[in-house]
C-alpha cells in the first residue's frame, strides 16, 4: 500500500513538474517563432554583448546558432519529449526530453545573469518599462522542475549511457 501511495505521488509530481515545463516553453514559441517585439530585444541585447565581449556577431540573431528559433525548436523538442515520455510511460524519454529542458534553460538564467539582460527585462521601446523579473522567474522554476525530474529519472537515465545494463 506505502509503495503504492509513493509511486502515485511520484507520478503526480512529475505530471506537473512535466506540464509546468511544457507550458512555459510551448507559451513561449509564438514570441520566438514570429519574432516579437519582445523576443527581437532579447535576441538583439544578446548579439550586441556577444558580439561587444567575444566578437562574435550574428551568435544571437536570426539566423545565428543560438538564434530564437534555434532556441525555440529545442524547447519544442523538449516539451515534446516530456510530454509523450509521460503520456507512453517512456521513462528514458522523459527524463532525456528533462535534460534537454535544463540545458536550454540553463542557458536562458546565464545570459539572465551574466549579461546585460538582467534579471528584470527593460525595454521602453514597447512602451513596457520592465517585465519585473517574470520570465527569469519563470525560467528559475522551469530549472528546478527539469532539475528534479532528472533527478527522479536519474536511474532510467544512466540506462542510456554506453555500457549499461537494459
Amino acid at each position: 500500500m506505502l509503495r503504492k501511495l509513493l509511486t502515485d505521488k511520484k507520478q503526480t509530481t512529475l505530471w506537473i513538474l512535466t506540464l509546468y515545463v511544457s507550458f512555459v516553453f510551448i507559451q513561449s514559441l509564438f514570441f520566438k517563432f514570429t519574432g516579437s517585439p519582445e523576443t527581437v530585444h532579447i535576441f538583439s541585447t544578446l548579439d550586441v554583448w556577444a558580439e561587444d565581449v567575444f566578437g562574435l556577431a550574428g551568435l544571437f540573431a536570426p539566423g545565428g546558432i543560438f538564434s530564437a528559433r534555434v532556441v525555440g525548436s529545442a524547447e519544442l523538442v523538449a516539451s515534446a519529449m516530456l510530454l509523450v515520455g509521460m503520456i507512453t510511460g517512456s521513462e528514458r524519454l522523459h527524463g532525456a526530453g528533462a535534460l534537454i529542458g535544463l540545458g536550454v534553460i540553463s542557458g536562458a538564467i546565464f545570459f539572465h545573469l551574466f549579461t546585460p539582460l538582467g534579471t528584470v527585462i527593460v525595454n521602453s521601446e514597447l512602451g513596457v518599462a520592465s517585465d519585473g523579473g517574470t520570465l527569469f522567474i519563470m525560467a528559475c522554476g522551469v530549472w528546478a522542475s527539469c532539475a528534479t525530474i532528472v533527478l527522479l529519472r536519474r536511474q532510467d537515465l544512466m540506462r542510456l549511457l554506453p555500457g549499461s545494463r537494459g
